[in-house]
């Protein structure tokens, strides 16, 4: 991995339940913390329109070619707007890894989706169709899948984008903007 490679970290903003849209902001990075540039879409919540939002963001952005690799945070915005990762990845050419805090509970995943959507088959397939894997940290791990790198490359690409904590910069700043654009100021852990 070459040294201050750009990454776009994307995380959504707070939404209530039964709020129609969830705004989601892409906060590029040159490796390790210097912000360069955000953009934003909106997901439908609970849709299906976040692989298309998101390629149609990064594809639209004037730094679409500085961008080397995508940090997403989870695998779904907005609710249960899975992200198909591997069509990201197809279509915009570059490594994608979704990164979570704690390991899911994958059977009450399941048992939600059921209880809540006609297609649960399909969102299911999308959360579960790759094996989350553990990351070290200097601290507690964190869980992630991706498509397009090494896993090792992963590892080392996490490794030099987190500062400080365990959340890699792109996705805390992320969070911190989302967070701030919907609610007027940011707050909470990323």
């Amino acid at each position: 991995m070459k040294p201050h490679v750009r990454v776009l970290g994307i995380d959504d903003s707070p939404f209530r339940f039964g709020d129609n849209r969830s705004l989601v902001v892409g906060a590029l990075v040159r490796v390790p913390s210097y912000l360069e540039a955000v953009m934003k879409t909106v997901v439908t919540v609970d849709g299906k329109d976040s692989t298309e939002r998101l390629i149609e963001m990064i594809s639209r952005s004037r730094y679409k070619e500085q961008v080397k690799a995508i940090l997403l945070d989870g695998i779904a915005l907005a609710g249960f707007n899975v992200v198909d990762i591997a069509a990201v990845h197809e279509s915009l050419g570059l490594p994608v890894l979704t990164i979570t805090r704690d390991l899911p509970d994958i059977d009450a995943m399941r048992d939600a989706l059921k209880k809540h959507f006609d297609d649960w088959r399909e969102r299911y397939e999308l959360v579960t169709r790759l094996e989350l894997k553990q990351l070290s940290t200097s601290s507690k791990p964190l869980y992630a899948a991706g498509v397009g790198l090494e896993w090792r490359e992963f590892q080392q690409l996490v490794s030099a984008s987190t500062v400080r904590g365990v959340v890699p910069e792109p996705i805390r700043i992320a969070h911190l903007v989302a967070a701030a654009m919907a609610k007027g100021e940011s707050k909470g852990r990323s």
